[in-house]
């Protein structure tokens, strides 16, 4: 029986829908809001597109059915992310954004908290609510999960009886301003529940609702790419929330961080392959009538004909490995961290090696502003620094999986499950490396 790589008709018909609504309303938006200075304006002209995307069901599609959403699966959405980003990366983002703040709710939420956080959202076919996971501390997010009670994460919930006073800064906290800049909908903030504790034993994630008295919005950042998305700074300043927010328990805070963002490492590989795709066909497409000065348009020219078969290798790749992840994603309950890594990592960095490929074939007028590529370049760039960076967090996170005792080579390609654990996350599993003996694979 063959491995099967066709998609469903169901999924082939939202493919196609994707592809539909991002010619219709995303393209518009993709050459003239780049040309606003003003980060804060460009993110706010993104609302009407975004209002369409809350009317064609994309805000609540990843949304458990019995709350009220559509149910989508992984798979499901890369397969429309990778049509929307070809288009325009940017209100994709905010909806990418929109779904990492609420996996938390759906993985690891009591059905009283699903019902009480997720049916708002679902409930919304305007697009008005967001939501935001305040992660980032202000001096960075690579080390969360130090083992050093005075590093990593320096937002502090202090338990009062039946509530967690919070108090701390979160950065590029995407979507935290709300659109009104007075702040998200609901925001699910990591913080230190243990001030003497490491990150394994201290950090918890609570669901705080953005009307919740304490809540600040600082400066939005103004980027160099996804000039559409919109990264505040969010102060929580004596924040009180019911500890009846708190998802699992005190000290879970690992898990619920690492089983959000494995979502989103597999659908950033369906941006990437969006983004990259779209250097290739402008670049073929260049390469099919220029012919800089020749007898005959470059493509016929070894060099540019092998250089375009190169990127064209690479998005192949890094679909079908953003499949495979988020297939994996579906149908695993453990072990995913290894299988969604590899996906972002390697599929943000040859996503920005296809669009500089691709402006090589073009020439120096691909530097130009306002030229297309120029423009998916920059977009390209922040792929393997956000979302927990490749270097401050994903091969780190890698690093200690391969660490870990039980760990063999074949377990994605046998469809294993390697339970994640908290020793695999920080500098712990380094250190039984060093020190001990690593038992051999398990099968």
């Amino acid at each position: 029986m063959a491995i099967e790589f066709t998609p469903t008709p169901e999924q082939v018909d939202l493919r196609d829908m994707a592809r539909s609504f991002a010619e219709r309303v995303l393209r518009p938006l993709a050459s003239d809001l780049e040309k606003l200075t003003d980060p804060w304006e460009c993110f706010q002209r993104t609302r009407p597109a975004f209002a369409e995307m809350a009317k064609a069901g994309f805000t609540a599609g990843f949304i458990p059915t019995e709350y009220g959403g559509a149910g989508f699966g992984c798979i499901e959405f890369a397969l429309a992310a990778e049509e929307l980003t070809r288009v325009e990366v940017g209100v994709p983002t905010t909806l990418l954004g929109h779904g990492l703040a609420l996996q938390p709710v759906i993985q690891f939420g009591t059905p009283e908290q699903k019902e009480r956080f997720l049916r708002p959202f679902t409930e919304d076919a305007t697009g008005d609510r967001l939501a935001c996971f305040a992660f980032t501390e202000a001096s960075g997010g690579a080390n969360f999960d130090s083992d050093d009670p005075e590093a990593g994460v320096v937002t502090y919930a202090q338990r009062d009886g039946d509530y967690y006073v919070i108090n701390g800064t979160k950065h590029f906290a995407t979507n935290g301003s709300g659109w009104d800049r007075k702040g998200a909908h609901l925001y699910t903030v990591t913080v230190r529940t243990d001030r003497n504790a490491g990150a394994k034993e201290g950090l918890s994630v609570i669901v705080v609702p953005g009307d919740t008295p304490g809540i600040r919005v600082g400066r939005i950042e103004d980027k160099v790419g996804h000039r559409l998305t919109v990264q505040p700074e969010v102060v929580f300043e004596n924040v009180r929330v019911p500890v009846a927010n708190l998802l699992g328990s005190e000290g879970d805070g690992i898990p619920i961080i690492v089983g959000a963002f494995n979502w989103t490492a597999a659908l950033i590989g369906a941006a990437c392959v969006g983004t990259a795709r779209t250097a290739f066909d402008y670049a073929l497409e260049f390469a099919k009538s220029g012919k800089r000065l020749g007898s005959v348009p470059i493509i016929y020219h070894q060099a540019v004909g092998y250089a375009l078969a190169d990127i064209k290798m690479r998005i192949e790749a890094c679909r079908y490995l953003t499949w495979r992840a988020c297939a994996y994603l579906d149908s695993h309950a453990d072990g995913r961290a290894e299988v969604a890594n590899i996906a972002k990592v390697y599929c943000s960095e040859q996503a920005v090696k296809c669009v500089y490929d691709a402006m090589q074939i073009v020439g120096v007028e691909s530097y130009t502003k306002d030229h297309p590529l120029e423009r998916l370049l920059r977009d390209a760039l922040v792929f393997p620094l956000y979302d927990g960076g490749n270097m401050g967090v994903r091969r780190r996170q890698l690093h200690g999986i391969l660490c870990s005792p039980g760990y063999d080579s074949g377990l994605i390609a046998e469809d294993r499950e390697l339970p994640f654990s908290k020793d695999m996350s920080g500098t712990l599993g380094l250190r039984h490396s060093a020190q001990n003996e690593i038992p051999g694979p398990a099968r």
